[in-house]
């Protein structure tokens, strides 16, 4: 399953969003029921994880790490207590809590954005200031392809 693209959306005043239509038929395909949302640790939107790929990634943590590791078992910790269970309702909406919508800054206008095996929910002004320098992404893209192709050489 892989998330592509962008679309925008408004949340309502109870925090209800259509989820795209584009992702929905993906998780449909892919027999997703369940989501898991939480802030993104390295930026300030939400992620949603289809509950397969959350369990995966959870698996990853607690393979590495032992019960006996305090730092682990405190990394663990707060990932998983910022987490949020949601799904979709008959109408394919999302319902966000409000103090989820206020970590990510955002208020009515949010733009989903495709991560491969997630999904981002930005405010959609902070998207666009994020996703307005093509120029940059280049420069970006030459610097880390350069430096994936160097280490597997």
């Amino acid at each position: 399953m892989r998330f592509t693209g962008n679309s925008d959306a408004k949340a309502d005043a109870k925090g209800r969003i259509f989820l795209p239509a584009a992702f929905r038929k993906l998780l449909t395909q892919s027999g997703e029921e369940g989501l898991v949302m939480r802030r993104d640790i390295f930026q300030k939107c939400l992620v949603l994880y289809p509950r397969s790929v959350w369990d995966r990634m959870l698996d990853q943590v607690v393979a590495s790490t032992s019960p006996f590791n305090g730092k682990g078992r405190d990394v663990m910790r707060r990932l998983v207590a910022g987490t949020e269970n949601l799904s979709l309702d008959s109408d394919g909406r999302i319902l966000i809590p409000r103090r989820y919508l206020e970590m990510a800054g955002i208020t009515s206008e949010v733009r989903f954005i495709g991560m491969d095996d997630t999904i981002e929910i930005w405010n959609r002004q902070a998207a666009d200031a994020l996703l307005e320098s093509e120029d940059q992404l280049a420069l970006d893209m030459e610097a880390l392809m350069n430096t994936t192709l160097c280490n597997h050489s």
